[in-house]
C-alpha cells in the first residue's frame, strides 16, 4: 500500500504544479515544475524547524523514494527510447560526426578536467579528496542530461540544426558516461593495481558497443513484428514491450541499456514509422509516447525539487558546489572547443556555435541518480550536494536563458 501511497502524493503534487505553472508562471513545464517543487521544499524546511510534527511525514515520505532506483531502473529506459522516436534520424545524419566526437571525445575531455579542478578544489578548502573519487564525479557530471534537454530545448526556439546536435549529443553521452561512471566505480572499489587496461577497455566496449548492437537488434526484431499487423492497440503494447522486458534484458546482459533505448527509439521514429506502420497506427503510438514523456518529465523534475529534502548541507560543500558551477562550464566550454576546431573544415557550424553548444550542455537527473548512487565510503553526501547544485544551476538558469541567449546572438 504504500508505493500505491508515494504514487498517489507524487502525481497529486505534479498536477497541481503542473496547473500552477501552466496558469501563472508559464514556463517550460519541466523548469516551473521543478522550480515550485523546490519552492516548496524550502517551505516545507522552515516551517519543519518551527513545527516539525506537521512536515515529519511528508519528509519521512520522501525519504522512502529511492530516485536513483526510480530514474536508472525504471524511468530511463522509457524517456530515452520516447526521447529518441521524436528525432529525425535523416537531419540527424548531416550533424553525426559532431554529435559522436562530442558524445565520446568531449566527454573525456570534461571528466578530466571536472576531476582535476575538483581535486585541487577540495584541497583548497582544506578537504582533501583521493582523485580517483574527483574523477568517479568527473563521469557523473560531464554528460549533457538527454531529459532536461529535449524538455527544454523544444521551447528554446534555437536554431534547428544546433537543436540537433546537442539533443543527439545528449542523447548518446548518457549511455557513454554511465559505461564510464561503472568502469571508474569497478577501479575504485577494487583498487587501480587489480585493474589492467584490458580489462578497463574490454568493460567499456562490453557496456557500450553491447548496447549498441543490442538496441540494433532490438530494433530490428520490433520493426519484424510491427511490419506484420496493422492494430495500434497491439503496436502500443509491443513498443512497451521493446522498452520494459528490453532494458531489463540489457541490464542482465551487462550492456548499456541507455544506448539500446536511444537506438531502438531512433529505429521505430524512422525506419518503422516509414516502412513498418500505418499513418493512423503512427498518430495514436506518437500521442502515447508524447504523453509518457511529458508525464515521467513532470515527475522526474517534481522530484528533482523535493530532493532537497533529502540532500546534507553544510556551508563549505556549498561553497565548493557554487565554486564547481564555473568549473563545469569552463570544462564544458573546452570540451565542445576542441571538437570544433577538430572538425571546423568538415562541418559547417551556426554563428556563436561555441556558445550555444556550451551554454545549452544542461545537467540534470541523471547526474543526481548517478551521484546517489555512489557508494557512502567515496565521499557520496558531498558529491551528491555539489551535483544538485549544479543541476539546480543548470536547470533553472541555463535552461530559462538558452532561447533568449540564442535569439541574442543572432
Amino acid at each position: 500500500m504504500l508505493i500505491y501511497q508515494i504514487i498517489t502524493v507524487i502525481i497529486l503534487f505534479t498536477t497541481v504544479f503542473a496547473y500552477v505553472n501552466d496558469k501563472y508562471i508559464k514556463w517550460p513545464s519541466t523548469i516551473g515544475i521543478m522550480a515550485l517543487s523546490l519552492m516548496a521544499s524550502l517551505i516545507i524546511v522552515m516551517f519543519g524547524s518551527f513545527v516539525p510534527a506537521t512536515t515529519a511525514s511528508l519528509v519521512k515520505l520522501i525519504k522512502t523514494i529511492d530516485f536513483q532506483q526510480v530514474l536508472l531502473q525504471v524511468m530511463l529506459g522509457f524517456l530515452l527510447f520516447a526521447g529518441a522516436m521524436q528525432v529525425d534520424y535523416q537531419k540527424l545524419r548531416k550533424e553525426v560526426l559532431l554529435v559522436l566526437v562530442l558524445a565520446t571525445l568531449g566527454v573525456l575531455i570534461s571528466t578530466f578536467l571536472v576531476s582535476v579542478l575538483s581535486y585541487y578544489l577540495f584541497a583548497l578548502f582544506q578537504l582533501p579528496v583521493p582523485y580517483i573519487y574527483c574523477l568517479l564525479f568527473g563521469t557523473l557530471i560531464s554528460p549533457t542530461d538527454p531529459i532536461a534537454v529535449m524538455g527544454i530545448l523544444r521551447k528554446a526556439g534555437i536554431p534547428e540544426s544546433l537543436e540537433l546536435k546537442i539533443t543527439g549529443e545528449s542523447l548518446f553521452n548518457d549511455g557513454v558516461a554511465v559505461v564510464l561512471f561503472l568502469t571508474v566505480t569497478e577501479v575504485a572499489v577494487m583498487g587501480a593495481d587489480q585493474m589492467t587496461v584490458w580489462r578497463i577497455g574490454s568493460l567499456f566496449l562490453r557496456e557500450a558497443i553491447g548496447g549498441l548492437v543490442f538496441g540494433t537488434a532490438l530494433g530490428y526484431l520490433g520493426y519484424f513484428i510491427l511490419r506484420s499487423i496493422n492494430n495500434y492497440r497491439v503496436e502500443v503494447l509491443i513498443t512497451l514491450s521493446m522498452v520494459m522486458p528490453g532494458y531489463a534484458l540489457a541490464s542482465y546482459l551487462h550492456v548499456s541499456g541507455a544506448l539500446a533505448m536511444v537506438v531502438a527509439g531512433l529505429m521505430l521514429g524512422n525506419k518503422v514509422r516509414n516502412t513498418a506502420m500505418s499513418r493512423k497506427s503512427w498518430d495514436y503510438l506518437g500521442k502515447f509516447w508524447g504523453l509518457i514523456d511529458e508525464i515521467f518529465n513532470a515527475v522526474l523534475f517534481l522530484l528533482i525539487g523535493f530532493e532537497m529534502l533529502v540532500v546534507e548541507i553544510t556551508l563549505p560543500i556549498v561553497s565548493i558546489g557554487l565554486a564547481m558551477i564555473l568549473a563545469v562550464l569552463f570544462a564544458r566550454w573546452v570540451s565542445v572547443l576542441f571538437p570544433v576546431w577538430l572538425l571546423r573544415g568538415k562541418i559547417k557550424f551556426e554563428k556563436n556555435a561555441l556558445t550555444i553548444l556550451t551554454w545549452g550542455g544542461l545537467r540534470g537527473a541523471l547526474s543526481v541518480a548517478l551521484a546517489l548512487s555512489i557508494p557512502a565510503t567515496m565521499h557520496k553526501n558531498e558529491f551528491v550536494l555539489i551535483t544538485y547544485i549544479i543541476v539546480v544551476f543548470s536547470i533553472m538558469i541555463q535552461g530559462l536563458t538558452i532561447g533568449k541567449l540564442s535569439h541574442r546572438l543572432r
